[in-house]
């Protein structure tokens, strides 16, 4: 599927197309145009919801980038320029399709992970590329603190922040949160989000894997200093529904905390890629089994039959049923551009509730399976 990755407009096409979907259209936009000036599609504020009770604001959809520069997980352990600009397409393809919000760790594709090269230095390189095409491209930027061992106090989330903006070459970040608990000073890492906020590092701050009772220590800690608790990004798809079996949905749509899914389509199982026959390589082979593609394939067929209902893929049903559930935001990941297009048609449209009953009760009948990443919950 051929997908461009950067637009030209003529001005009758710009008025025609705008005064269609919105009735009206935008005049800066326009004297751009007609100026001669390079363009980049503007994100609708339509496609944004509200993370938290932050003020931030990010699209109904996010990409991972865990796999931008990896070579111990993804690639199979290898990282190239192919990849390299298989990359900067999904990042390209992602903006021009509506799509601004991008979560990254300082460990993906780190010296931490054996990776080839930052995750973050990538995105950052991309997003620098990006301006210089398009001075007013805004790029809505997630990463996380490693609560390794060695890492004590406060001081530790603010050292590790500044070096993460060093690679990103951000003066700030939108969304910073803890990648897991800690094995012990936690309370020290909530307060390092914090100072992070006040010191006006970064504009929300979240967690990932935590429990229930975490979560809302942390949430009640946070509040004291009259900072919201944004987020808790944790393992959540139509096969994987522990959040909601262990309080974690339920605690976070109570407290007002968005809940972003990390793997909303089980590492490519629920795309109807792989098959018993033809299970995925690497080290996600030995988790999507093909004993488990087998007892899968029910499923798959139906999410395949109600996307071809909606002219849907099943990479886009199975990320729409996550949207349904309220107050999630998935995060899948895109290694190239045209499953970045595919992701972006996602969102802007609904299954209906019996669609979703019935998918959760098939998916009911399939045992989850449990791979990397750990979770700490």
């Amino acid at each position: 599927m051929a997908v461009a990755t950067h637009f030209s407009f003529p001005v009758n096409y710009v008025l025609s197309e705008a005064s269609r979907s919105r009735g009206r259209f935008d005049r800066k936009l326009v004297r751009a145009v007609a100026s001669g000036d390079s363009i980049a599609p503007a994100i609708s504020e339509e496609t944004k919801v509200k993370l938290g009770g932050s003020d931030l604001k990010v699209t109904k959809l996010g990409i991972g980038v865990w796999s931008w520069g990896d070579n111990s997980y993804w690639n199979d352990f290898q990282w190239d320029d192919r990849k390299l600009k298989a990359a900067k397409g999904a990042f390209d393809v992602s903006l021009d399709s509506g799509i601004d919000f991008f979560d990254t760790a300082e460990v993906y594709g780190s010296k931490f992970s054996l990776g080839a090269i930052s995750s973050e230095t990538l995105l950052g390189r991309f997003i620098r590329e990006r301006k210089e095409r398009y001075p007013g491209t805004e790029v809505s930027v997630a990463t996380k603190y490693a609560a390794l061992p060695w890492r004590l106090g406060r001081e530790s989330v603010i050292s590790a922040l500044k070096d993460s903006l060093a690679r990103l070459e951000l003066s700030s970040v939108d969304l910073y949160q803890l990648h897991w608990p800690g094995l012990w000073g936690n309370e020290g890492y909530l307060d390092g989000l914090g100072d992070a906020v006040e010191q006006g590092l970064v504009k929300a701050v979240g967690v990932s894997n935590y429990s229930e009772k975490r979560l809302r220590d942390a949430y009640e800690r946070l509040k004291k200093r009259g900072i919201p608790l944004a987020s808790n990004q944790v393992n959540y798809s139509l096969i994987y529904r522990a959040p909601e079996q262990t309080g974690v949905k339920a605690a976070c749509d109570e407290l007002g905390v968005t809940l972003i899914a990390y793997s909303p389509i089980a590492q490519g199982a629920l795309t109807g890629k792989y098959t018993p026959e033809n299970p995925p390589s690497g080290p996600r082979g030995r988790i999507y089994t093909r004993e488990f593609l087998t007892k899968l394939q029910p499923l798959l067929n139906r999410i395949k039959q109600i996307g071809e209902n909606y002219t849907k893929t099943p990479t886009q049903v199975a990320l729409n049923w996550l949207v349904a559930q309220g107050n999630v935001i998935p995060i899948p990941g895109a290694k190239n551009a045209e499953q970045a297009k595919e992701f972006a048609g996602a969102i802007g449209w609904s299954l209906t509730d019996d669609e979703v009953a019935e998918l959760r009760s098939l998916a009911s009948e399939i045992n989850p399976v449990v791979g990397f990443p750990v979770e700490y919950l």
